[in-house]
Order: structure tokens, then sequence, then C-alpha cells
């Protein structure tokens, strides 16, 4: 209680945005390409120049050379991670050169482990972790492993494990002898508005944990990303404190237009009334300002697909009800919202069988959240004006190549997936990756508000941006700030340089 007493205090100090500067991205080089699933999440350790990044489909862990980011060429040396697991899904590095490994089983549904190597890729310690782990990050000055466990269930939805948050207290000296402990979600307070994706699903099963930013005072926040919501964990005490839900955007306002359909040939970015998007951010990052923290969210979106739980349908297939929606068969026509991805599981808040409002998967935006993790700010429609300014032939593409025009308009549209915060000659920048149509976005940040500066996309180099990490000038091996984008369809490792 203490902790979440200081939390609040400490948010009642909002000052004044500094004024706002112009940011440049450009592209220095990029790793070989390995193809798809072979370079998804990566660390970079500044005093070696490596980078650490994942690959599934050789179930091992790839070092690269990056002390000349403009050509780091293929791995220099690659641990193998069968022995450990079935996949590795997420890395991290210390400055002193401990790197740990994110690795799930097989089945998925058995607990993972978390794997400890040093910088030369030499074996150090195992230990264990819950069901799925699917992002790791090291916290409070390296003392701690956070490790976000989504618990996925199998296709059939059994084994469904809980998901949660292992915690791990380092013992720098012997890490076996780390204190390893388990953050639930069972019976932790709820509030605001989240779902529940599987109907009949208790809470603990249906929430499964995405990704891990570190707060104040000891805590983190967690992306529960299909229940749309976030978890305040208490991380020394390895225990949440709450989960909030951060509720529905109306892209009935004309500042949350969407592109709904992929079979109108056209950029139509357009208020729809009575359709709703759920955030259910994937990657979420923090940064301070002026003694508070605040996090940015990449608000991608995620539906549950499994034999018992398949939700996402179409506008078209389902009955909506003819009181709110006068104009349906119009509305349902693949030119406008009949060809929308929606959940089947809300919507009909009268329970008489049809539908009285649509939920989309994910907000197509970034999102910055109050130290308490309430939602305060969201860019809109903005992800999509922009990518259609800058590169309209493109727009809205899948993240394979060749890509087709507003062929992810009816589904989640540029897919925002990576996000990372960083600050270049004293301010602070959110970077923010369109999984989908490619493009990759600098935000200015000023409190609890973001302003647009650059974008830019590497097309068709790279291909299906996951990861997006931001390198300090002083940690850079240009002596400037750089970004590495980790490259989930092309199996590119991207080195992007920042500067004023």
């Amino acid at each position: 209680m203490k902790k979440l007493l200081a939390l609040i205090v400490s948010t009642c100090a909002l000052v004044a945005a500094p004024a706002a500067e112009a940011i440049e991205l450009t592209p220095l080089g990029r790793t070989t390409a390995l193809g798809e699933a072979q370079a998804e999440i990566a660390a970079y350790h500044p005093k070696r120049e490596r980078v650490f990044a994942t690959n599934a489909v050789e179930n091992r862990l790839d070092i690269y050379d990056f002390s000349n980011p403009a050509a780091p060429g293929g791995p220099i040396e690659s641990v193998d991670l069968s022995p450990y697991g079935a996949g590795p899904n997420s890395v991290d590095v210390t400055d002193k050169g401990l790197v740990a490994v994110a690795v799930e089983s097989d089945p998925k549904t058995d607990p993972g482990k978390v794997v400890f190597f040093d910088v030369e890729g030499n074996f150090r310690a195992a230990l264990p972790a819950g069901a799925l782990p699917d992002m790791l990050t090291f916290a409070d000055k390296d003392r701690y492993v956070l490790v976000a466990n989504e618990g996925e269930a199998d296709d059939t939805g059994t084994p469904d494990p809980e998901g949660s948050v292992t915690v791990i207290e380092l013992d720098s000296k012997r890490l076996l002898r780390s204190s390893v402990r388990t953050a639930r979600l069972g019976g932790v307070p709820r509030f605001g508005e989240f779902r529940i994706a599987c109907p009949g699903v208790p809470f603990a099963q249906d929430a499964e944990p995405e990704y891990i930013a570190e707060g104040r005072h000891g805590t983190a926040v967690v992306t529960l990303q299909e229940t749309n919501a976030v978890g305040l964990l208490d991380f020394e005490r390895a225990r949440f404190l709450y989960v909030r839900g951060l509720g529905y955007k109306d892209h009935g306002l004309a500042r949350n237009a969407l592109d709904p359909s992929d079979r109108d040939g056209a950029i139509a970015i357009e208020p729809w009334t009575r359709v709703a998007g759920m955030y259910q951010p994937d990657a979420i990052s923090a940064y301070s300002h002026r003694g508070l923290t605040w996090y940015v969210t990449a608000n991608e979106g995620d539906a549950r697909e499994r034999e018992d739980c398949d939700e996402e349908t179409d506008v078209s297939d389902l009955t909506l009800d003819p009181t709110v929606f006068p104009d349906a068969e119009e509305l349902q026509e693949n030119e406008n919202l009949g060809r929308l991805n929606v959940t089947e599981n809300l919507g009909d808040s009268d329970a008489d069988g049809d539908y009285d409002r649509l939920f989309a998967f994910g907000a197509r935006s970034m999102s910055i959240l109050s130290p308490l993790g309430g939602l305060v700010f969201d860019t809109g429609s903005e992800l999509e004006r922009i990518a259609a300014a800058e590169e309209p032939a493109r727009f809205n593409f899948s993240n394979e190549e060749p890509g087709v025009f507003d062929d992810r308009s009816d589904a989640k549209g540029p897919e925002p997936e990576g996000v990372d915060v960083g600050e270049v000659r004293g301010k602070t920048y959110a970077f923010l990756a369109s999984e989908r149509q490619g493009g990759l976005y600098a935000y200015e940040l000023s409190g609890p508000s973001a302003t647009f500066r650059d974008y830019l996309s590497t097309r068709p180099a790279d291909l299906g941006p996951e990861g997006v990490l931001f390198v300090p000038k002083h940690d850079s091996p240009t002596r400037r700030a750089m970004l590495l984008v980790t490259n989930e369809i092309s199996g590119t490792v991207a080195a992007i340089d920042v500067a004023p």
C-alpha cells in the first residue's frame, strides 16, 4: 500500500512541456537476411558492441558484431538453445555482460526457462519460469529479472495455464541461488473496462502477460493484451497490486477515424459510428518526465484463436440490431464495414442475439499511460494518416513482399508492435514500429502527450519489425543515438541513426 500511495502522490505534480525539436531517422545498415522468424527480439551490449538476437526457427541465440553498424554481416557466433527448450522468445543483457534468454517448452503449456550466458555465449545457469515466457527484462539496476509468462493454452483450450510474471532476484555470485517467485493474477483487484477474451474462463487463465516496463518504487506495468488491460506489479514482493482495464476507443470520433475495408481500392480514413477499438497493447516502454514515470504502448491488438474459443469474425457475418444500425445492409457491404475484423464475444449489450456495438482488435495507435496505468493520451488516427501521406502506394501493406495496397485495412491496419523510448539532446522520444506496413515513427514526448516528428520505412530490405531498441549515443558505436529494429519476416536486425 505504501508503494501505491507513493505513486498516487507523485502523479499530482504535472508541469508544462518543453519546446519541440525536429528529429531525423536515417538507415545505417542491417545484418544478413536470414528469413522469417530468424531475428525477432534483440539486446545490445555496448562494451563489446555486440547484438544478441533470438532465432526461433533454428532454436538458437545469434550473436552479431555491431562495431560497424553499416555492415554487421551475419552471426559471428550462435548458441544452441535446444538443451533448454523449444525456442527463444526474448533476450536482454546487462552492462556487465550477463545475457538472459526466455525459452519456451514443448508443449508450450509446460513451464519454461530463463537461461543465462556470458557475452561469449558460455552457459552460466538455467532457472525456472512460467508457461510460455514471452518477454523478459532486467530491472532495478539489474538486480531482478522480470519475465512475462503468457500462459497460452493449447489449440483445444486444455490445458490452459495461468498467465503470470516470474520475478528472479539475482544472486550475482551464484546464479543458481537466485530467488525465484511468481506473481499471479488470481484474486487481484480489477477495475475499469477490460474484457474476458474467452467467456467462462477465469481471469487468471484468460489474461496473458505480454510485455513489462519498469516504473518507480519497485513497480512495473505489465500489458495483458487480449484482455485489454494492464497490471501494476510490485516486483519486490512478487505480487500484482491491481489490474486496470483500458476502456475502448470510439472510432465514431473524427480524431479516431480508421480505414476498415481492404476491398474499396482506396485510402478511406473516416469515422464510423458505434465502432470501438480495443487498445490491447503489445510492447510498453517507460520514460521519466520531471519526476513522474509515464508509459507508452504499441496498441497492436490480438484475437483469441483456438478450437474452443475462436472469436474473430467479420462485420458482414454478424446480425446487427436494426434500431441501432438502421442502415445495416449498406454498412455490411465489403467496401464499408463488412470486411472489418471484430470480436463476436462483445457487442450484444442487451443479450437479445444481435449486436449493438462493434469491437475491433487493436487501436491502430500509440498511447500514453499515467504512472498508475490510466490512459491519458492516444495518437488517434495519426498512424494511418501519416502512412497514407508518406507511403500512399504502400498504405496498410502486409508485412511480406510483394505487399498488396490496402491489404490490412480490415485487420488492425498498420498494426503497431514494438516501441522504445530514448533521450536525444535532452529531449525524450518514442520510437514505434508498425509490424505490417513496416514504418517507423518518431514521437517527441512531453509529459503526458506526444508530437509526431519523423517517419522512416526501410522496405523491402527489412520486413515485419517486431522489436525496437534505443541505443543512447554514449553506448553507440557511432557515438550518435541509434535504433536497433529486429525484423521478423526478413530476419534482419537494422541499425537506424537518430539525430536532430
